[in-house]
This record gives C-alpha cells, sequence and structure tokens, in this order.
C-alpha cells in the first residue's frame, strides 16, 4: 500500500473539518455517499475510483493532489521537515535581536547576485526544489545586505532583489507545504518591493501571495487580490512592455483559477480566452532584461492553464480539445510539461479512454520518470486503470514501475 493510501482518510477529514462541514454536508456537496466517506476516513476503505476522488476534492472546494497529498517537494534527499527548511525558515525570519545585516564588501556583484536568483527561479521551474533550498539562506542574507548598502540608487536595487528572493522563498515554502511560512516571506518580499524602484516587483509579489492563499482555501482573498493588481497594472499603463505583460497575464490566470475553485467555470474560461488573446503580444512588444525574472506567461503557458481547468473541473472533452495539436515555445519550463501530460492523461481516464491515458503517461515516464514516480495523482490514475477488468496495452509495465500491482 503507497503513503496516499494510508494517508487519504486523515486527509479528508482534516479538510473536511477545514471547511467546515460534516461528513452529511460534504456528501451533498460532492455526490458522493455518506457511507463512503465514513469508510474513507474510519480507514476501512483505503482509495476510491478517480470520478469519486474529483467529486470530493470539487465538494472540498481544493485540488485534487491537495486531497491526495502533493508529492513530495524533496523526494531525493527525505529532509522535507529538516535542517535545511529550518535554514530557510531562519534565513526569512532572522532570530529576535539577531545582529542588523553588514553592507556588503568589496567584492559584492550585484549583476552577479541577481543571475544566481535568476538561476534558482529556473532551477525552481526545473522542480530541483532542494538545490533551492541549499542556495536561498546565502541569497537571502547577501540580498538583505545589499539593501543597507551604497547610494540611494544601490539600495533600491539591493530592495528590488530582496523582494525577489524572498518571493522565491515563498514558493519553496508552499510547495513545502508551510504556507504560513509562505506568506510571511512573502509580506516580507512586498515590503521590500516598495523600497525598491521595479513597478513590476509588487504586482509579481502579489501574484504569489494569492497563490498561497488558494493553497489555504482562501479563494475569495485569492480573487480579490489578483484582480485588483491586474486591474491596477492596466490603469498604470505597465501592459505596454512584454515583461509587464506577463506579469499581468500570470495574475489574470490567478484569478481565473480561483474562480473556477469558487465553482464559476464560466467566468474563469472567459478570463483565460482573454488571457491567450493578449499573450499573442507579448512577442510584438519590447522585452526586459531577463526573463527568468519574470512571470511565466505566453500562449503555450496559457492553453497549459486553460488544460488544467478544464480537467480539474468536469470538462474532460474541452481538456482534450485545447491539448490536441499543441506546440510548446521553447520558454515553457519543463515542470509545466509534465503536468500537461499528467491533465492530459487525467482527460483520458475521465471519459473512459484508458488507452490513451496509458499512451499520454507512457510519454510522461519518458519525460519524467522519478516525477511520475512520486506523484501522487500519477499513482491514482494508473490504480484507477489497473482496476479495470480488461487491461489495455502497456499499462502493466506503468503498474510495477509505481508499485500499483504490490
Amino acid at each position: 500500500m503507497v503513503a496516499s493510501e494510508q494517508n487519504l482518510g486523515k486527509t479528508l477529514r482534516r479538510l473536511r473539518r477545514l471547511a467546515d462541514l460534516t461528513q452529511e454536508d460534504l456528501a451533498e456537496r460532492s455526490g458522493v455517499s455518506v457511507d463512503v466517506i465514513r469508510q474513507l476516513e474510519q480507514g476501512r476503505k483505503y482509495s476510491a475510483r478517480l470520478p469519486t476522488l474529483h467529486a470530493l476534492a470539487n465538494g472540498l472546494g481544493v485540488e485534487l493532489t491537495t486531497l491526495l497529498g502533493d508529492p513530495p517537494a524533496v523526494a531525493k534527499t527525505g529532509e522535507a521537515n529538516g535542517p535545511r527548511l529550518v535554514a530557510v525558515r531562519r534565513a526569512i525570519m532572522p532570530p529576535l535581536w539577531g545582529p542588523p545585516s553588514q553592507p556588503v564588501g568589496p567584492d559584492f556583484s550585484l549583476e552577479r547576485l541577481r543571475k544566481q536568483i535568476a538561476d534558482g527561479w529556473s532551477r525552481y521551474h526545473a522542480a530541483e526544489f532542494d538545490v533551492v533550498m541549499r542556495a536561498l539562506p546565502d541569497l537571502i542574507s547577501e540580498a538583505r545586505s545589499a539593501s543597507v548598502s551604497g547610494n540611494d540608487g544601490d539600495r533600491k536595487a539591493g530592495f528590488a532583489a530582496l523582494g525577489k528572493v524572498l518571493q522565491l522563498g515563498g514558493h519553496v515554502a508552499i510547495r513545502m507545504g508551510t504556507t504560513d511560512l509562505a506568506l510571511t516571506s512573502l509580506e516580507r518580499a512586498i515590503d521590500a518591493a516598495g523600497k525598491s524602484s521595479d513597478p513590476l516587483l509588487l504586482p509579481m509579489i502579489v501574484n504569489s501571495t494569492a497563490w498561497a492563499y488558494q493553497r489555504q482555501g482562501r479563494l475569495e482573498d485569492a480573487l480579490y487580490v489578483a484582480n485588483r493588481a491586474a486591474d491596477d497594472m492596466k490603469a498604470a499603463g505597465h501592459t505596454n512592455t512584454a515583461d509587464g505583460l506577463k506579469v499581468w497575464g500570470a495574475l489574470t490566470m490567478s484569478a481565473a483559477t480561483s474562480a473556477a475553485r469558487s465553482r464559476d467555470y464560466d467566468r474563469a474560461a472567459s478570463m483565460m480566452e482573454t488571457a491567450e488573446r493578449e499573450a499573442a503580444r507579448v512577442s510584438k512588444l519590447p522585452a526586459g532584461d531577463d526573463n527568468r525574472m519574470v512571470s511565466v506567461f505566453s500562449p503555450s503557458s496559457v492553453r497549459i492553464e486553460r488544460v488544467r481547468l478544464a480537467v480539474q473541473y468536469g470538462h474532460p472533452e474541452d481538456a482534450l480539445a485545447l491539448a490536441k495539436g499543441m506546440r510548446l515555445s521553447k520558454d515553457t519550463p519543463p515542470s509545466w510539461r509534465t503536468w500537461l501530460l499528467l491533465d492530459v492523461a487525467r482527460a483520458h481516464t475521465d471519459i473512459g479512454d484508458a488507452a490513451g491515458a496509458v499512451k499520454t503517461l507512457e510519454s510522461l515516464k519518458r519525460v519524467a520518470p522519478e516525477w511520475i514516480r512520486h506523484h501522487t495523482l500519477a499513482v491514482a490514475i494508473v490504480r484507477d486503470l489497473w482496476s479495470l477488468p480488461n487491461h489495455p496495452q502497456g499499462l502493466r509495465p506503468l503498474a510495477e514501475f509505481l508499485g500499483v500491482t504490490e
């Protein structure tokens, strides 16, 4: 039995109580019988078919991966709550009455620091979370020193670097499942952004904050802050550059996700259609210095998000139609490509196309073998297919690889 099976009942009970729902309330909202919910929570039933899990997640207002348990962010080392996270916590929240940050030394290079932070973002998007966690404490410390060094212009540039690296710390904390730490990091990043001269940094960090709110189930808060920041950007004329439009687009996609999770799928789909039209303008506008420091927003990224929303909220046919014939741009992060394949596999499963699901999962295994091995949703899909009376060709090797046949 895999860990996700053992924890499903406990997670279901915790999420139901957080949503202030009785078992009867959840049954009514999800369409899943009270008896099934009771058996899962009491550990008398360890798993359920994928449509049932979808229904429970929708009834709770969370992503399916939240119900199943997110994949481990530091799978190789197992230090999800070990010394590395402690070091990151200490960097984000220095100890009370600790020594103040000292100015940088003569060998300091702001350009080198910016490149190191950009590299951290690249590694984050490549799901190299353990590498990012090792680098974060020193990067945060150096950025704090830069923010108290030199003239006013130097200090503003240092605050911009500090805001960006604290934003990265917030993202890593979300991936580690510590959203309170994430919000602390993001609040301090917003403070640093206000002391910088970068007009795009604040809305970028607001977008990350909206994501943290989503992970906490605060959907109205997430929708409000993302929409407000996007409207403020348009009013200030910041969408006339490629970087500005990318930040606006990321905020709009975030707002659409919150709308979809609030069961307003039509509004979410409309917002995503608008975002995809606007994304076509990015390549025609003046570009910034380093795209790795700005939000991911392109026709490919918007289409991937549209596929995700469609499959998550009960429109698998729409998801497959959107994914058909997609050509991903070169700047699409590797992690986004893997998510697209997983969502397409989910859509095939939801419409009863077992062969299509297996073919897609085989592609995912070739692209990201370690990722699929640790991803609870991939395991759930294969387990669902394995329970069918007729196994499609290629399913057994996948099932054995993921330990489903045990």
